[in-house]
């Protein structure tokens, strides 16, 4: 245990995830005839954690284009829709500071799934989806293992050694061949005219 250590640090301690279907009743200004299209933009959210669970809280735009008066104009009806979503919270660890830090990720933005009118006639039924990823950062702790400070992992200079030992041997080589030819040079001037240089010095004798 004199080797082990406890590190705190911030790392996610918590995760939740949560896709909703909602459906809202919108009242255009005329009395629908039939929908053209439905469409959803503009969407704005927060987060905040409450207990074990985090709240999302938005709204977006729902644009519907629909046509009235027996199927003679369009026109587009746009109303803002607010919502909030609790997302349970799911623990790894037991023991954990507590932090407010959230994280939010849209797996899928509002969108509209289905879109018809209503019974009376009057109002839209719109189905939105949406899909949220949140993740609680918090303070938590890390056991590690401590090595000592002359405790370093081995080198390998495999190519270095093969470079230096090349390198080293091609100069001796260079080197005793330079050696070898000065001293036949030497050899050979000595051999033949010393020679005759003697002969000649008992000639004039």
């Amino acid at each position: 245990m004199k080797r082990l250590r406890q590190i705190v640090t911030k790392a996610v301690v918590a995760k939740g995830k949560k896709r909703t279907e909602s459906s809202e009743v919108l009242r255009p200004s005329n009395v629908p005839t039939s929908i053209l299209g439905c469409w959803v933009i503009n969407h704005h959210y927060s987060a905040k954690k409450v207990g074990k669970f985090v709240e999302v809280s938005g709204k977006f735009d729902v644009n519907v284009w629909y046509a009235y008066n027996n199927h003679s104009r369009t026109a587009v009806h746009t109303e803002t829709v607010h919502y909030k979503d609790r997302i349970k919270l799911h623990y790894r660890d037991e023991d954990v500071i507590e932090t407010n830090d959230c994280h939010v990720r849209v797996l899928q933005q509002p969108n509209c799934v289905e879109a018809i009118i209503t019974q009376n006639g009057e109002c839209f039924n719109i189905v939105i989806e949406r899909d949220f990823l949140v993740e609680v950062i918090g303070e938590t702790k890390v056991v590690v293992s401590v090595h000592p400070i002359e405790y370093e992992e081995e080198w390998r200079f495999d190519e270095d050694d093969n470079d230096e030992s090349s390198s080293s041997s091609s100069s001796s080589s260079s080197s005793s061949s330079s050696s070898s030819s000065s001293s036949s040079g030497m050899d050979f001037g000595k051999g033949k005219y010393g020679n005759i240089s003697d002969e000649s010095s008992s000639f004039h004798r």
